[in-house]
Protein backbone atom coordinates (compact mmCIF):
# COMPACT_ATOMS: atom_id res chain seq x y z
CA UNK A 1 0.00 0.00 0.00
CA UNK A 2 1.56 3.18 -1.16
CA UNK A 3 0.40 5.92 1.15
CA UNK A 4 -0.35 9.30 -0.21
CA UNK A 5 0.76 11.60 2.57
CA UNK A 6 4.28 12.65 3.48
CA UNK A 7 5.32 10.96 6.69
CA UNK A 8 9.06 11.49 6.41
CA UNK A 9 9.02 14.51 8.69
CA UNK A 10 7.90 12.31 11.57
CA UNK A 11 10.71 9.78 11.32
CA UNK A 12 13.79 11.71 10.26
CA UNK A 13 16.96 9.82 10.84
CA UNK A 14 15.78 6.34 9.89
CA UNK A 15 17.52 4.37 7.17
CA UNK A 16 16.63 5.35 3.62
CA UNK A 17 16.68 1.82 2.21
CA UNK A 18 13.61 1.15 0.08
CA UNK A 19 13.71 -2.58 0.73
CA UNK A 20 12.42 -2.27 4.31
CA UNK A 21 9.70 -4.68 5.36
CA UNK A 22 6.35 -3.57 6.72
CA UNK A 23 6.96 -3.52 10.46
CA UNK A 24 9.48 -2.42 13.02
CA UNK A 25 8.68 -4.43 16.12
CA UNK A 26 10.15 -4.39 19.59
CA UNK A 27 9.62 -7.55 21.62
CA UNK A 28 9.93 -8.44 25.30
CA UNK A 29 9.47 -11.93 26.73
CA UNK A 30 8.84 -11.96 30.48
CA UNK A 31 9.17 -15.12 32.57
CA UNK A 32 8.11 -14.36 36.16
CA UNK A 33 7.54 -17.91 37.42
CA UNK A 34 9.84 -20.37 35.66
CA UNK A 35 11.11 -23.55 37.24
CA UNK A 36 11.68 -26.03 34.41
CA UNK A 37 13.10 -24.11 31.47
CA UNK A 38 16.53 -22.61 30.96
CA UNK A 39 16.03 -18.81 30.79
CA UNK A 40 18.30 -18.73 27.74
CA UNK A 41 15.52 -20.42 25.78
CA UNK A 42 13.42 -17.27 26.14
CA UNK A 43 16.26 -15.06 25.03
CA UNK A 44 16.34 -16.93 21.74
CA UNK A 45 12.54 -16.89 21.59
CA UNK A 46 12.53 -13.11 21.95
CA UNK A 47 15.11 -12.77 19.17
CA UNK A 48 13.12 -15.18 16.97
CA UNK A 49 9.92 -13.15 17.35
CA UNK A 50 11.77 -9.93 16.49
CA UNK A 51 13.23 -11.53 13.37
CA UNK A 52 9.90 -13.05 12.40
CA UNK A 53 7.92 -9.82 12.68
CA UNK A 54 10.54 -7.53 11.14
CA UNK A 55 12.09 -9.65 8.40
CA UNK A 56 9.05 -11.46 7.06
CA UNK A 57 7.67 -9.91 3.86
CA UNK A 58 3.99 -9.76 4.70
CA UNK A 59 2.67 -8.00 1.58
CA UNK A 60 3.51 -7.35 -2.06
CA UNK A 61 3.70 -3.63 -1.38
CA UNK A 62 6.77 -1.43 -1.02
CA UNK A 63 7.10 0.28 2.34
CA UNK A 64 9.55 3.13 2.72
CA UNK A 65 11.49 3.00 6.00
CA UNK A 66 9.43 5.88 7.42
CA UNK A 67 6.22 3.98 6.55
CA UNK A 68 7.03 0.91 8.60
CA UNK A 69 4.47 0.27 11.29
CA UNK A 70 5.76 0.54 14.84
CA UNK A 71 4.71 -2.52 16.84
CA UNK A 72 5.34 -3.45 20.46
CA UNK A 73 4.87 -7.05 21.64
CA UNK A 74 5.16 -8.17 25.25
CA UNK A 75 4.86 -11.88 25.94
CA UNK A 76 4.42 -12.89 29.56
CA UNK A 77 4.72 -16.61 30.26
CA UNK A 78 1.82 -17.36 32.61
CA UNK A 79 2.13 -21.15 32.81
CA UNK A 80 4.93 -23.64 32.21
CA UNK A 81 3.41 -26.99 31.31
CA UNK A 82 6.77 -28.59 30.61
CA UNK A 83 10.28 -27.56 29.58
CA UNK A 84 9.01 -26.66 26.10
CA UNK A 85 5.22 -26.15 26.37
CA UNK A 86 3.89 -22.82 27.62
CA UNK A 87 0.86 -20.60 28.04
CA UNK A 88 1.33 -16.87 27.67
CA UNK A 89 -0.39 -13.51 27.61
CA UNK A 90 0.47 -11.59 24.46
CA UNK A 91 0.17 -7.80 24.70
CA UNK A 92 0.19 -6.11 21.30
CA UNK A 93 0.31 -2.44 20.45
CA UNK A 94 0.76 -0.75 17.10
CA UNK A 95 0.77 2.98 16.41
CA UNK A 96 0.15 5.23 13.46
CA UNK A 97 1.86 8.60 12.94
CA UNK A 98 -0.37 11.65 12.73
CA UNK A 99 0.35 13.96 9.83
CA UNK A 100 2.02 17.26 10.64
CA UNK A 101 3.02 16.28 14.17
CA UNK A 102 5.25 13.99 16.20
CA UNK A 103 2.19 12.39 17.78
CA UNK A 104 1.51 8.69 17.26
CA UNK A 105 -2.00 7.30 17.66
CA UNK A 106 -2.60 3.72 18.80
CA UNK A 107 -4.17 1.45 16.20
CA UNK A 108 -4.45 -1.48 18.58
CA UNK A 109 -3.83 -2.03 22.28
CA UNK A 110 -4.83 -5.61 22.93
CA UNK A 111 -4.00 -8.55 25.20
CA UNK A 112 -4.51 -12.10 23.99
CA UNK A 113 -4.60 -14.35 27.06
CA UNK A 114 -4.99 -17.62 25.16
CA UNK A 115 -1.59 -18.16 23.57
CA UNK A 116 -0.34 -21.71 24.07
CA UNK A 117 2.71 -22.96 22.21
CA UNK A 118 5.55 -25.44 22.03
CA UNK A 119 9.01 -24.00 21.58
CA UNK A 120 12.47 -25.56 21.43
CA UNK A 121 15.52 -23.33 21.66
CA UNK A 122 16.56 -22.01 18.23
CA UNK A 123 13.34 -23.29 16.68
CA UNK A 124 12.57 -21.05 13.66
CA UNK A 125 9.23 -19.28 13.39
CA UNK A 126 7.75 -19.59 9.91
CA UNK A 127 4.81 -18.03 8.11
CA UNK A 128 2.62 -20.27 5.95
CA UNK A 129 -0.24 -18.35 4.35
CA UNK A 130 -1.79 -21.48 2.88
CA UNK A 131 -0.85 -23.90 5.63
CA UNK A 132 0.15 -24.34 9.25
CA UNK A 133 3.59 -24.57 10.84
CA UNK A 134 3.07 -24.16 14.58
CA UNK A 135 0.66 -22.34 16.87
CA UNK A 136 2.95 -19.47 17.88
CA UNK A 137 3.86 -18.67 14.28
CA UNK A 138 0.15 -18.75 13.42
CA UNK A 139 -0.83 -16.41 16.27
CA UNK A 140 1.89 -13.90 15.37
CA UNK A 141 0.96 -14.07 11.67
CA UNK A 142 -2.69 -13.48 12.51
CA UNK A 143 -1.92 -10.32 14.46
CA UNK A 144 0.55 -9.12 11.83
CA UNK A 145 -2.27 -9.06 9.30
CA UNK A 146 -4.74 -7.54 11.75
CA UNK A 147 -2.24 -4.70 12.30
CA UNK A 148 -1.69 -4.28 8.55
CA UNK A 149 -5.44 -4.18 8.04
CA UNK A 150 -6.04 -1.59 10.74
CA UNK A 151 -3.25 0.53 9.32
CA UNK A 152 -4.66 0.20 5.81
CA UNK A 153 -8.17 1.18 6.89
CA UNK A 154 -6.74 4.28 8.60
CA UNK A 155 -5.21 5.58 5.37
CA UNK A 156 -7.91 4.74 2.82
CA UNK A 157 -11.53 3.58 3.04
CA UNK A 158 -11.46 -0.19 3.58
CA UNK A 159 -7.81 -0.21 2.56
CA UNK A 160 -7.11 -3.04 4.99
CA UNK A 161 -9.50 -5.50 3.33
CA UNK A 162 -6.88 -7.76 1.66
CA UNK A 163 -4.94 -8.05 4.91
CA UNK A 164 -8.02 -8.87 6.96
CA UNK A 165 -8.89 -11.57 4.45
CA UNK A 166 -5.44 -13.09 4.89
CA UNK A 167 -5.90 -12.95 8.67
CA UNK A 168 -9.08 -14.94 8.20
CA UNK A 169 -7.16 -17.45 6.05
CA UNK A 170 -4.55 -17.76 8.80
CA UNK A 171 -7.32 -18.58 11.27
CA UNK A 172 -9.03 -21.04 8.93
CA UNK A 173 -5.75 -22.87 8.25
CA UNK A 174 -5.36 -23.91 11.88
CA UNK A 175 -6.22 -27.65 11.92
CA UNK A 176 -9.22 -28.61 14.02
CA UNK A 177 -7.02 -30.84 16.15
CA UNK A 178 -4.78 -27.86 16.94
CA UNK A 179 -7.78 -25.61 17.62
CA UNK A 180 -9.10 -28.10 20.16
CA UNK A 181 -5.89 -28.00 22.18
CA UNK A 182 -5.02 -24.34 21.66
CA UNK A 183 -7.89 -22.01 22.61
CA UNK A 184 -8.56 -18.73 20.87
CA UNK A 185 -9.28 -19.89 17.32
CA UNK A 186 -12.92 -20.95 17.74
CA UNK A 187 -16.17 -19.21 18.63
CA UNK A 188 -16.78 -21.76 21.38
CA UNK A 189 -13.56 -20.77 23.13
CA UNK A 190 -15.16 -17.57 24.43
CA UNK A 191 -16.46 -14.25 23.14
CA UNK A 192 -13.18 -12.30 23.29
CA UNK A 193 -10.64 -14.14 21.17
CA UNK A 194 -9.03 -14.26 17.73
CA UNK A 195 -12.10 -15.78 16.13
CA UNK A 196 -14.23 -12.83 17.18
CA UNK A 197 -11.60 -10.25 16.24
CA UNK A 198 -11.77 -11.19 12.56
CA UNK A 199 -15.47 -12.09 12.63
CA UNK A 200 -16.27 -8.60 13.88
CA UNK A 201 -13.99 -6.85 11.41
CA UNK A 202 -15.44 -8.65 8.38
CA UNK A 203 -19.05 -8.57 9.55
CA UNK A 204 -21.40 -6.44 7.39
CA UNK A 205 -22.80 -5.03 10.64
CA UNK A 206 -19.36 -3.58 11.43
CA UNK A 207 -18.68 -2.06 8.01
CA UNK A 208 -19.62 1.48 9.19
CA UNK A 209 -17.00 1.07 11.93
CA UNK A 210 -14.31 0.59 9.31
CA UNK A 211 -15.37 3.69 7.39
CA UNK A 212 -15.36 5.54 10.70
CA UNK A 213 -11.75 4.45 11.30
CA UNK A 214 -10.72 6.14 8.05
CA UNK A 215 -12.65 9.27 8.99
CA UNK A 216 -11.24 9.25 12.54
CA UNK A 217 -7.62 8.98 11.40
CA UNK A 218 -7.24 10.42 7.92
CA UNK A 219 -10.02 12.98 7.94
CA UNK A 220 -9.87 14.06 11.59
CA UNK A 221 -6.51 13.38 13.27
CA UNK A 222 -4.49 14.19 10.16
CA UNK A 223 -6.39 17.46 9.78
CA UNK A 224 -5.85 18.67 13.33
CA UNK A 225 -2.36 20.02 12.71
CA UNK A 226 -3.97 22.77 10.63
CA UNK A 227 -7.65 22.85 11.68
CA UNK A 228 -8.38 21.48 15.15
CA UNK A 229 -12.06 22.45 15.25
CA UNK A 230 -12.91 20.83 11.92
CA UNK A 231 -10.95 17.74 12.89
CA UNK A 232 -12.91 17.43 16.14
CA UNK A 233 -16.23 17.73 14.31
CA UNK A 234 -15.28 14.93 11.92
CA UNK A 235 -14.05 12.80 14.82
CA UNK A 236 -17.38 13.26 16.59
CA UNK A 237 -19.15 12.12 13.43
CA UNK A 238 -16.93 9.01 13.43
CA UNK A 239 -17.87 8.32 17.05
CA UNK A 240 -21.54 8.63 16.08
CA UNK A 241 -20.93 5.88 13.50
CA UNK A 242 -19.39 3.69 16.18
CA UNK A 243 -22.41 4.31 18.37
CA UNK A 244 -24.59 3.08 15.53
CA UNK A 245 -22.50 -0.08 15.16
CA UNK A 246 -22.80 -0.68 18.89
CA UNK A 247 -26.58 -0.49 18.59
CA UNK A 248 -26.84 -3.04 15.76
CA UNK A 249 -24.08 -5.31 17.13
CA UNK A 250 -24.18 -5.01 20.93
CA UNK A 251 -21.11 -6.14 22.87
CA UNK A 252 -19.00 -6.47 19.73
CA UNK A 253 -15.37 -7.15 20.55
CA UNK A 254 -14.17 -4.59 18.00
CA UNK A 255 -15.84 -1.80 19.98
CA UNK A 256 -13.98 -2.85 23.11
CA UNK A 257 -10.74 -2.92 21.11
CA UNK A 258 -11.45 0.63 19.94
CA UNK A 259 -12.02 1.94 23.45
CA UNK A 260 -8.92 0.12 24.74
CA UNK A 261 -6.80 1.84 22.10
CA UNK A 262 -8.52 5.20 21.82
CA UNK A 263 -10.35 5.94 25.07
CA UNK A 264 -7.63 8.13 26.58
CA UNK A 265 -7.02 9.87 23.27
CA UNK A 266 -10.70 10.76 22.89
CA UNK A 267 -10.75 12.22 26.41
CA UNK A 268 -7.76 14.48 25.77
CA UNK A 269 -9.00 15.68 22.38
CA UNK A 270 -12.51 16.55 23.52
CA UNK A 271 -11.44 18.28 26.73
CA UNK A 272 -10.89 21.23 24.38
CA UNK A 273 -14.22 20.80 22.58
CA UNK A 274 -17.39 22.84 22.81
CA UNK A 275 -19.91 22.15 25.56
CA UNK A 276 -22.16 20.42 23.04
CA UNK A 277 -19.29 18.24 21.76
CA UNK A 278 -18.22 17.30 25.28
CA UNK A 279 -21.72 16.30 26.33
CA UNK A 280 -22.30 14.18 23.24
CA UNK A 281 -18.92 12.45 23.44
CA UNK A 282 -19.50 11.60 27.10
CA UNK A 283 -22.86 10.08 26.15
CA UNK A 284 -21.40 8.02 23.30
CA UNK A 285 -18.26 6.81 25.02
CA UNK A 286 -20.14 5.89 28.20
CA UNK A 287 -22.32 3.61 26.07
CA UNK A 288 -19.36 2.13 24.17
CA UNK A 289 -17.28 1.64 27.32
CA UNK A 290 -19.62 1.69 30.33
CA UNK A 291 -17.06 0.31 32.79
CA UNK A 292 -14.97 3.46 32.22
CA UNK A 293 -17.81 6.00 32.21
CA UNK A 294 -16.17 8.01 34.96
CA UNK A 295 -13.09 8.52 32.81
CA UNK A 296 -15.19 10.02 30.03
CA UNK A 297 -16.98 12.37 32.41
CA UNK A 298 -13.57 13.97 32.94
CA UNK A 299 -14.02 15.51 29.49
CA UNK A 300 -16.40 18.01 31.08
CA UNK A 301 -13.91 19.11 33.76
Amino acid sequence: MKRFILLYCLFAGLSTSISAQEMIATVSVNTPNLSLTDPKVFQTLEASIVQFMNNQVWTNDTYEPEERIKVSITMTISEEYSANVFKADLAIQAVRPVYGSTYESALITHIDRDVTFTYEQFQPLEFAQNGFKDNLSQVLSFYAYIILGLDGDSFSPFGGQPYFQIAQDVLNNVPSSVQAGNPGWRSIDGNRNRYWVIENILSPRVRPYRQAMYDYHRQALDLMATDVESGRKIMLQALEELNGVNQVYPNAMIIQMFTNAKGGEVVEIFKLGTVQEKNRVVQIMSKLDPSNAQKYREIRS
